[in-house]
């Protein structure tokens, strides 16, 4: 059976990027630079066979896929799965703000961020079973071809761990900047990655800088 190919791209810098602040389903747009960095991933990816060009419904997600799917004459596909981790009650708070509101809780989650979900919102665990499955489902679905697949930090960090074999609790040792991408070659059951948080040459703006949480998608 041919393989299929999946280019993962993270989506580019949101507003607000610089505050800080924890944006899991909280719908927000690209910033300008993000703009940017979405056209110049469109650029560099724009020679790439690509049958289909899918992403998370979030806003940052679709926006930073455009670039992609129109330089193929094709629509976004969005899905929902794909979405960052959900953050309940952090949901858009800085850290300050969080560790100011619920200061014990918030020690709680970084002493053991893997094991406790955020209040309110989902774990890693529960971001990997709903991001995995639908992934894999894309991929029978285009088996043998190349697609591409735009979300987020957290999400990305997921699948590229389970291609890899990686404990979920290894995952931030994984980076993903923004609007860089990585390939990942699936083969039947089994999965080769060849290329992990590639940055174009002449992205625009700086890769982020991560948070006390680990696992903000700013």
């Amino acid at each position: 059976m041919a393989s299929t190919w999946v280019y993962l791209a993270r989506h580019g810098e949101v507003l607000h990027a610089a505050e800080g602040r924890f944006f899991g389903h909280t719908d927000v747009a690209l910033s300008p630079v993000g703009v940017a960095q979405a056209a110049t991933l469109g650029e560099r990816l724009a020679a790439e066979p690509i049958e289909a060009v899918y992403a998370s419904d979030l806003l940052r997600a679709r926006e930073s896929a455009t670039p992609l799917a129109v330089a193929r004459g094709m629509d976004v596909i969005a899905l929902p799965p794909l979405r960052e981790m959900a953050m309940g009650r952090w949901e858009a708070l800085t850290f300050a703000e969080i560790h100011a509101r619920e200061p014990e809780l918030c020690a709680r989650w970084l002493a053991d961020p893997f094991a406790m979900p955020f209040p309110e919102g989902e774990g890693l665990a529960d971001l990997r079973a709903r991001a995995v499955p639908a992934l894999r489902r894309v991929i029978e679905r285009h088996a043998g071809r190349r697609i591409a697949v735009v979300a987020h930090g957290g999400t990305n960090r997921v699948i590229l761990a389970e291609a890899l074999g990686l404990p979920l609790a290894n995952i931030f040792r994984l980076a993903q900047d923004y609007a860089a991408w990585s390939l990942i070659e699936y083969r039947g059951d089994g999965a080769v990655v060849h290329i992990v948080n590639q940055r174009p040459a002449g992205m625009p703006g700086a890769p982020p800088v991560e948070s006390t949480l680990s696992g903000r998608d700013a």
